[in-house]
């Protein structure tokens, strides 16, 4: 198995992790408390032994077929092995332990159907679950952004809408809705995301980040400081802010200020060949 393939799966579960990690710390707290199954599963994931999470997780399924964590992580653990039909047939199962109007068996399938590279199949699947759940954002949201990961624009965009039609509201599906109108050239549609995602969240960096590319594709120097200063705000040590920062002030002919952002972007480590750049430039300027 290639690094590669191994972080893509690992990448997959995450979002199970993290749904439990409250969990988890709860049962870190006791020293004798043990380990849940699926933890235990991913800490054979992240050594590559796929094979025995396999064994493990159905070993507790065949205790606890209600253990839906377990289930939903078993799903994808056999699409990554190639295991489709496997992961179909658990998908059954967790439907099974499920309200019908719930697409979370239809999203788990998806995942397994990408995970065994078979993006066509994924994709419906996620078509289903928005169909499955239509006041849900799920199934539309995740086809979204898997497109727009796929490099899919023109079918990212319109599924990333009904999602937040839906009720999304995360500053990630905001922002993949950004790059994908920048994409599509759609720089006004864009700045509106990304304000969408400023009000889902203030403290978010990546929707001033995305003002900021905005502000640069229009030619808007004045847009991009005010945009880089917001970043720099939230984060400090953020040398690419910086060094995008300095040149829009050397853009707005604020040379001493340009001069000191630089000098902050070289202390922050920013590529030394792009700072000389920036440097050239600047010093080459009447």
């Amino acid at each position: 198995m290639t690094p590669f393939r191994h972080s893509t799966l690992w990448r997959a579960i995450g979002g199970l992790l993290r749904a439990r990690v409250a969990v988890v710390l709860l049962v870190g707290s006791s020293a004798c408390a043990p380990a849940s199954v699926t933890v235990r599963a991913e800490s054979l994931v992240r050594r590559h032994r796929e094979t025995d999470a396999v064994a493990l997780l159905r070993d507790d399924l065949a205790k606890h077929p209600d253990d839906v964590p377990a289930r939903k992580l078993l799903v994808r653990v056999l699409g990554f092995t190639g295991d489709v039909e496997g992961a179909r047939a658990e998908v059954k199962e967790l439907a099974a332990h499920l309200p019908g109007d719930d697409p979370a068996p239809y999203v788990e399938l998806g995942h397994a159907f990408e995970l065994s590279h078979r993006y066509d199949e994924a994709l419906a699947s996620y078509d289903e679950a928005a169909a499955v759940a239509p006041a849900r954002p799920d199934g539309p949201r995740e086809g979204g952004m898997r497109c727009a990961r796929w490099g899919e624009a023109e079918q990212a965009e319109p599924r990333l809408e009904e999602a937040l039609r839906r009720g999304a509201r995360d500053v990630e599906t905001w922002h993949t809705l950004g790059l994908v109108r920048i994409h599509l050239g759609d720089l006004d549609g864009a700045e509106q995301a990304y304000r969408g995602g400023i009000a889902a969240d203030p403290r978010a960096v990546e929707s001033y980040l995305g003002l900021a590319t905005v502000a640069v594709a229009r030619g808007d120097a004045q847009g991009a400081v005010d945009a880089y200063d917001q970043v720099m705000a939230r984060r400090p040590r953020f040398a690419a802010g910086e060094l995008g920062r300095a040149w829009a002030l050397a853009k707005l002919g604020r040379r001493a200020e340009a001069r000191a952002a630089l000098d902050r972007a070289e202390a922050l480590g920013a590529p030394a060949a792009n700072v000389a750049k920036q440097r050239a430039v600047l010093e080459s300027t009447p």
